[in-house]
């Protein structure tokens, strides 16, 4: 009679400890489903069926839980067939996530969000070409092997010293009708209007604010020339077009620039601009990613 009584108050025990993992499973997926409905008819591809996939594998593994909790960071990697695949702008995941170990630099984010914008045969402008390593960068995504695509770089720096650098680099680097492309201007980032041609369509404008690396670093980009550059870059800066700042604050300075980026980017309206900032919570002096999206109408 008492292994009878404790054989069914076991049976009840594994009842409610299966109704109260099938709550939370039905917990879990309602989280997913609120989730993916806005974020559906945000991107044209079938996010949806990611997060599907990502319950379906949450589910498989429940039972045996404790065995593979290892590979729930492995998971992320592109080492999943199913992710990457799914991923609502590809190319864009490992980078993110390197960047959230430690892994990957500010500006290797910075070159992966470009790639989604930028299209062959785009103009762009580098407003601080600084030892020109975003100026070739940009210019591979603009051009082509067949040449026929017409893309060009507007590349600008107050100082002589980055120009000549970032020529140097250009010279090393590229051909001679490659390198055309690219147009070099000794000039602060704030007369931007004054190097573009009339009624010419700018696809990005990318800043990277402080001073130059291996440079003298008393001589440092200044907030109240860098929101004239913002603001011209708001003007020239096409429709799905894309501004683009790494902003360094460990200088003197660096943070009172980034607060009037982000009093800039604040301001743009919601229903012409998507606007967001990147910056390390532990990491005080790291810098500061800041994207500002122009709509397309």
């Amino acid at each position: 009679m008492a292994a009878g009584l404790f054989r069914a108050e076991m049976s009840m025990l594994s009842s409610i400890r299966l109704k109260r993992s099938a709550m939370a499973a039905g917990v879990f997926r309602a989280e997913v489903s609120m989730l993916s409905s806005p974020l559906a008819r945000s991107f044209s591809i079938p996010f949806r069926k990611t997060l599907s996939s990502f319950d379906s594998r949450i589910a498989t593994q429940r039972n045996s839980l404790p065995r593979t909790r290892h590979s729930r960071v492995a998971s992320l990697s592109s080492s999943s067939p199913s992710h990457p695949r799914n991923f609502p702008l590809p190319g864009i995941e490992d980078v993110f996530v390197g960047y959230l170990f430690g892994r990957k630099k500010a500006t290797e984010v910075a070159h992966v969000v470009w790639e989604q914008v930028i299209q062959k045969g785009d103009m762009v402008i580098d407003a601080t070409c600084g030892n020109g390593n975003d100026t070739l960068a940009m210019l591979k995504m603009v051009t082509d092997e067949s040449d026929c695509c017409g893309g060009c770089v507007y590349a600008m720096d107050i100082q002589k010293d980055a120009i000549e650098s970032t020529s140097c680099l250009l010279d090393q680097t590229l051909g001679s009708e490659e390198k055309e492309r690219v147009k070099l201007f000794n000039m602060c980032h704030s007369k931007m209007e004054e190097i573009v041609p009339e009624n010419s369509s700018v696809r990005m404008v990318a800043f990277n604010l402080g001073y130059l690396p291996g440079g003298n670093k008393s001589i440092i980009t200044a907030s109240n020339t860098t929101v004239l550059a913002l603001k011209a870059a708001e003007r020239v800066l096409m429709p799905g077009g894309l501004i683009s700042l790494v902003v360094y604050i460990g200088h003197p300075g660096g943070r009172e620039e980034l607060e009037v980026v982000e009093a800039f980017g604040s301001s743009l309206p919601v229903s012409d601009w998507v606007c967001c900032k990147l910056q390390m919570l532990n990491r005080p002096l790291a810098p500061v990613l800041v994207f500002m999206f122009k709509r397309e109408k």
